[in-house]
């Protein structure tokens, strides 16, 4: 299913003065990403997906043409469905992307993931044993014989 590609253009002139802003199809649509996290989505099934955090979802839903955003049986808080009578002024477009820039923009910033800790000092940690030597992967210690 094909998403609104005149939404698309819209929102990406929106977004144009922001950094680090990326497109990626996804979840039926076209999601657009600002700082690596999901900003907001022209959606394949008819609206926009945008995410507004799980402090202003219920707030967010009493806004007129704004339902919950449901994703295999599940209600995903923290995003709203927008149809399209909700964003057809360029005014109403922006409130709404705004408020997914603002909710992106108040997230801590992601860092580059965990590193694995090194594999001695963890096969010690969940051992308890001091000094107790490490085996490579997939050997098992055997005990004495009976």
């Amino acid at each position: 299913m094909a998403y609104d590609e005149n939404t698309a253009a819209r929102v990406r002139k929106l977004l144009a003065d922001q950094r680090h802003v990326a497109e990626k199809k996804m979840m039926g649509g076209l999601c657009f990403m600002v700082d690596n996290a999901m900003c907001c989505t022209v959606s394949g099934r008819g609206g926009m997906l945008i995410r507004v955090g799980p402090d202003a979802h219920a707030r967010m839903l009493q806004e007129p043409h704004a339902s919950p955003m449901e994703m295999r049986g599940r209600i995903m808080t923290g995003f709203v469905r927008v149809a399209p009578e909700g964003y057809q002024s360029d005014a109403e477009l922006k409130k709404w992307v705004k408020r997914a820039l603002d909710f992106v923009g108040a997230m801590p910033a992601k860092t580059g993931g965990r590193k694995a800790a090194p594999r001695k000092a963890a096969s010690a940690q969940s051992s308890g044993a001091e000094g107790a030597k490490a085996l490579p992967r997939g050997r098992v210690q055997k005990g004495p014989r009976r």
